[in-house]
């Protein structure tokens, strides 16, 4: 079974950081549509990366503790109709990159007219490990702090609300932490 194990960390994005990422070599960037459907757990996204386009449907969820995650690639018209049934969606350009046993992706949220209003790094870790890596040096000068584990404040679904992330964002700004 799919375990995701993965750990997030709210970044400060000044303006300055996706353009040293885009710039970075061994980063890839990629372009996120994503939408949450009527059930639990599913959503589907495109994900354009170098010119390429794919169409994912997934189902996400806890499973005794774990998180569960199971993607398969779907074709553009079975993608078209089910984002007919999108509750929730987003947009977000990503930036990742191996780093030994870890994976980062760097998540910027986007307005519709390509805004960032909120960027969340993740690394994926192996299913067994608890603790997460430092941060990587270029991004420590953008780190606001760790997202608490598990926190439903930071899943990309409630980040897909601007206003919620907006809210957030000055809130771990004004504390100078993330709680």
């Amino acid at each position: 079974m799919p375990i995701e194990n993965e750990r997030k960390f709210v970044l400060n994005e000044d303006g300055q950081l996706e353009p040293r990422l885009a710039q970075t070599p061994g980063v890839t960037r990629s372009w996120l549509n994503q939408a949450y459907l009527d059930s639990a757990g599913v959503r589907i996204r495109s994900i354009e990366t170098a010119g390429n386009l794919r169409h994912i449907f997934s189902f996400k969820r806890p499973v005794d503790g774990q998180m569960v995650e199971i993607e398969t690639d779907i074709d553009a018209a079975d993608f078209k109709r089910l984002w007919t049934l999108s509750r929730e969606t987003l947009c977000k350009t990503r930036y990742s990159w191996a780093d030994g046993r870890f994976h980062w992706d760097i998540d910027f949220f986007k307005t519709g007219e390509g805004r960032t209003y909120f960027a969340l790094a993740e690394v994926e870790m192996p299913e067994h490990e608890r603790e997460p890596p430092e941060v990587p040096a270029r991004l420590a000068g953008h780190l606001l702090g760790p997202a608490p584990l598990g926190d439903p404040r930071f899943t990309s679904k409630r980040l897909a609300d601007r206003a919620h992330a907006e809210r957030l964002l000055a809130e771990i700004r004004e504390k100078g932490v993330v709680s």
